[in-house]
């Protein structure tokens, strides 16, 4: 009969091929640079094949690492499970935690603070920015989960909401009779700023962008300030914003793909119960704006 793979080896090589470095993994999995290399040379062997390229310090998966990550993943993920089924004890612990501040407004008062409520020994430190600098962060180490919008092509980023983009304006303003067409964005790394110049662009329609920041407070007060207007995902919308209806004659805009990714250590007990209380909660929110149509 054969032997089980070791999970202790599993663990260490999804945590090298999250970070891309030893050195990052050992100090993940509390052991030394040198055991982690001892335990991915004996998976090695185990397996017949080389998992990891090595070029200087830069550490990549090879094709054979790929497949591997994925099954050590679900094995992680089972594994986790089994524990929680048999762990009778009290949630408890502290949680890294990232979210994008588009919806920060929604996310934080409603869905962290009922967190918090039910489950009042586990310590949420929630950082808000880019979906970019969150997707950065995990990977060097800085959070335990994240929620991001760049869709699910990410290793591990489980897509658990769709949401319609929306074009958005102030509610009586007079941005969206600008010519040209006055918009609030993200900066150019911005998925949705290229989907949606990439939209107007097909349709030949005439503007510019009058306001650009990362940080998605500020766009939405031009946009409710009436210096422009601007596009969000319905979990984004707030109170006072239009949301300007398709007679208007602006392109149809992709969807959002909201995602949750862990780090390879974060499955079952306090990870699991916060992320799905995310999951479930976002999947009740209710709309805070309506869609109007032309006048």
């Amino acid at each position: 009969m054969t032997a089980p793979l070791d999970l202790d080896q599993l663990q260490s090589f999804c945590a090298i091929a999250d970070c891309g470095s030893f050195t990052e993994a050992a100090r993940r999995v509390n052991k030394t640079q040198s055991a982690v290399s001892m335990q991915i040379k004996r998976l090695e062997e185990r397996l017949g094949h080389t998992l990891f390229t090595r070029d200087g310090r830069s550490v990549t998966l090879t094709h054979h690492g790929e497949v591997l990550y994925e099954r050590a993943r679900k094995m992680l993920r089972t594994n986790a499970e089994i524990l929680d089924h048999f762990n009778d004890g009290d949630l408890a612990g502290s949680i890294r935690f990232g979210v994008p501040d588009d919806y920060a407004v929604r996310l934080l008062p409603v869905i962290l603070s009922s967190f918090q409520r039910t489950h009042p020994k586990i310590a949420v430190d929630v950082s808000c920015m880019a979906s970019e600098q969150l997707l950065e962060g995990m990977k060097v180490g800085r959070y335990d989960l994240i929620v991001f919008t760049q869709g699910t092509d990410q290793n591990f980023g489980e897509l658990f909401r769709t949401e319609k983009m929306f074009w958005v304006a102030s509610h009586g303003g007079r941005a969206l009779a600008s010519e040209p067409l006055a918009i609030a964005c993200g900066p150019q790394c911005c998925i949705w700023r290229k989907d949606a110049m990439e939209a107007l662009e097909r349709t030949n329609k005439d503007y510019r962008v009058a306001y650009t920041s990362s940080n998605a407070t500020a766009i939405s007060s031009a946009v409710l300030s009436d210096l422009a207007i601007g596009f969000l995902p319905e979990s984004a919308l707030q109170p006072g914003m239009r949301v300007i209806g398709e007679d208007h004659g602006l392109p149809r805009l992709a969807d959002a793909q909201i995602a949750l990714m862990r780090a390879s250590h974060a499955y079952g007990g306090i990870y699991d119960a916060l992320a799905n209380h995310i999951v479930q909660s976002m999947g009740n929110l209710e709309p805070v704006v309506q869609v109007e149509a032309a006048e």
